[in-house]
């Protein structure tokens, strides 16, 4: 079991320190879900009740729209956290569904003990805030991009950005994420590998 703490652990650690107290306390408030394949983590309409962790995996959250088409708000693999966190901390219906892109091992934290390694483990505060402000800053470079780059550069900021996670995508994922369609992506590509295409 603390094997797959491993990642968190190292998460945390490379923005707060912790002692070997403090990560027995945080191991007693996750609970472990393993997901298949395209299994639902949340679905829109039900209440978020977790916070989850990724220890392996990767996940993707989204809205469809009402053409049933999909519109990425996040990728989520090894390291990194996933909710609908609006519902999750106001109790509302969660707008988004989130689903398991590949297998996905994940920690989840609920709302209850959410608050309590807040209090119990005074370190995670800061360990949060600094998650939120990195994502607050994420979401407005994202912001700024899309309005400001066009799809090539948005094509390239992306394979920057996640080198690695790029390799593990599906081409429509990625184009659904960006905003594109899967025709403009594999244009993309092409004139990448022959620019005279």
């Amino acid at each position: 079991m603390e094997k797959l703490f491993d990642i968190l652990f190292a998460h945390i650690q490379e923005k707060v320190p912790l002692t070997d107290e403090e990560k027995k306390l945080i191991i007693s408030f996750f609970k472990c879900k393993q997901l298949r394949r395209r299994q639902f983590l949340l679905q829109a309409g039900d209440v978020c009740k977790y916070i989850s962790f990724v220890s392996q995996g990767l996940m993707k959250s989204y809205l469809v729209d009402e053409k049933g088409n999909e519109h990425i708000n996040l990728f989520a693999w090894e390291g990194w956290w996933i909710s609908d966190f609006r519902s999750f901390i106001f109790g509302d219906k969660a707008i988004l569904d989130i689903d398991a892109v590949e297998d996905t091992t994940l920690l989840l934290l609920s709302r209850q003990n959410y608050e309590r390694i807040l209090a119990e483990v005074p370190v995670m505060e800061r360990y949060f805030r600094i998650l939120y402000q990195n994502s607050l800053a994420t979401k407005d470079s994202r912001l700024i991009s899309a309005n400001t780059h066009n799809a090539e550069e948005k094509y390239a900021l992306f394979l920057e950005a996640y080198p690695s996670i790029s390799q593990r995508l599906p081409q429509n994922l990625i184009a659904s994420y960006l905003g594109l369609s899967a025709e403009t992506i594999s244009r993309i590509k092409r004139k990448m590998i022959d620019p005279n295409a």
